[in-house]
């Protein structure tokens, strides 16, 4: 339980980096002796220690081989170091710590949440560390794995939201790696073989490719001392070869996809943007008024108070480390397909052209900065963030002048964000519903 609680903050995480409204926590920096970036956190105020390891080996890096990041990250604590999978959870569970692991498009994790009491951590440290850098890949586990995602993969074939992700992914990337399907296809996971997962392993766990983030009751001396004890069990290799560029959209796709519903689940969307994009700001702001806000957002009002055509309509950016997905995504009667479509880009195309009112601008501002508290509300979810900065080599003081540069933005600002990055009639539109006509 714990460890699916983790993959989906993560996944959260790498869809919307949450804003802070106050001063964030200091981060400090440094590499150790053989290359690992570490990122960490003084918090003195529980006995606690959050230690979260990633490395540039997400679904990015599958080659032609969709899903090998996953199960690679899968299999770490299947068995490592002659210990099956039962024991090493065992030997967490009696000191209470707590292990995760998980996978994005960027990025794959390690995590490890433990007592800083002297013989609780050093215990923890010990089993975390095996799992990390001895990993058995044990064939009878690997098989059970494979077995359960391609159950997986079957079950999203009744999923239309599942089914729409993917062809928009799909239809936006095409060939670039972002357009794969991050738990892979049913042709790819039965092909994979355990020596693919120890190449990927090899290649992609070590230092020079890793970033460390230490949040917790340790002090500096102590946590440079744990940021060598991780990276000392780590070869040292190279860091991955930066992911391809994006190329932008040069026309407007319909994907229309089959499926017995009386709804239709609609995607809309084009290319976004990026982390530390120089627009981050202005379109997170203007998207919290479009359709980032719930109940209160423009589409929502527009689309579900006036005109009652959908239950819920939504739209984000998910930043990558390239550029990521803008997304508009609602889900109406499949006789209102074609209405609900044309109210969604009538209020994208007035929203790109005069951007949002001095009201919802007030409003979408004191929302966003109101969160801070229960956004850092504990060590845990500090050390995601701390992580997400340090992998995508944000500026430390990220956290501190969030506030400032969304207090700063003006209408006239994001509407000219608007205008120059998005394309309404350059767009994928995925529709999932209706049959073969």
């Amino acid at each position: 339980m714990l460890k699916k609680l983790l993959q989906a903050q993560l996944a959260l995480l790498l869809l919307v980096f949450a804003p802070f409204a106050h001063a964030g926590p200091k981060i400090e920096n440094w590499t150790t002796t053989n290359g690992l970036r570490v990122y960490y956190v003084h918090a003195p105020e529980l006995p606690m220690l959050d230690m979260r390891l990633a490395f540039d080996a997400g679904s990015a890096r599958d080659g032609a081989k969709p899903g090998l990041a996953m199960l690679t990250n899968n299999m770490l604590d299947k068995g490592a170091a002659g210990l099956s999978e039962d024991q090493l959870a065992e030997q967490f569970e009696s000191i209470g710590a707590g292990f995760g692991s998980g996978t994005s498009m960027d990025m794959a994790s390690v995590s490890l949440r433990t007592l800083t009491l002297e013989k609780e951590q050093k215990a923890a440290l010990d089993t975390w560390l095996k799992v990390l850098s001895k990993p058995d890949f044990p064939q009878k586990d690997f098989e059970r794995v494979q077995k359960l995602t391609l159950v997986g993969l079957q079950a999203e074939k009744q999923d239309p939201a599942s089914l729409g992700s993917k062809a928009f992914y799909k239809a936006l990337y095409g060939d670039h790696p972002y357009g794969q399907s991050e738990n892979g296809t049913e042709e790819s996971i039965p092909a994979l073989k355990i020596a693919d997962l120890k190449a990927f392993y090899q290649q992609y766990y070590v230092a020079k490719n890793g970033l460390l983030a230490i949040v917790g009751a340790v002090d500096r001396k102590q946590a440079e001392a744990l940021g060598e004890q991780v990276a000392g069990v780590l070869p040292t290799g190279e860091a991955a070869a930066p992911i391809p560029e994006v190329k932008p959209l040069t026309e407007a796709k319909l994907v229309k996809i089959p499926y017995p519903a009386t709804q239709a689940h609609i995607l809309v969307g084009q290319i976004g943007d990026k982390r530390g994009d120089a627009d981050y700001f202005t379109l997170y702001m203007g998207n919290q008024v479009l359709g980032g806000s719930g109940f209160t957002s423009r589409l929502m009002k527009e689309v579900r108070d006036a005109r009652g055509l959908s239950y819920s309509v939504g739209s984000y950016f998910a930043p990558f480390a390239q550029l990521g997905v803008f997304e508009v995504n609602l889900q109406t009667k499949l006789a209102q397909t074609d209405e609900a479509l044309k109210v969604v880009r009538e209020v994208l195309a007035k929203f790109q052209k005069a951007g949002p009112t001095g009201e919802e601008l007030e409003a979408a501002k004191k929302d966003i900065t109101g969160g801070f508290p229960l956004r850092t509300a504990n060590n845990s979810q500090i050390v995601e963030y701390v992580g997400i900065i340090g992998f995508y080599k944000l500026p430390l003081d990220y956290l501190d002048t969030f506030t400032g540069k969304i207090n700063a933005l003006s209408r006239e600002q994001i509407a000219d964000a608007f205008t120059r990055r998005v394309q309404p009639d350059k767009m994928v539109t995925v529709i999932v519903g209706g049959d073969e006509k």
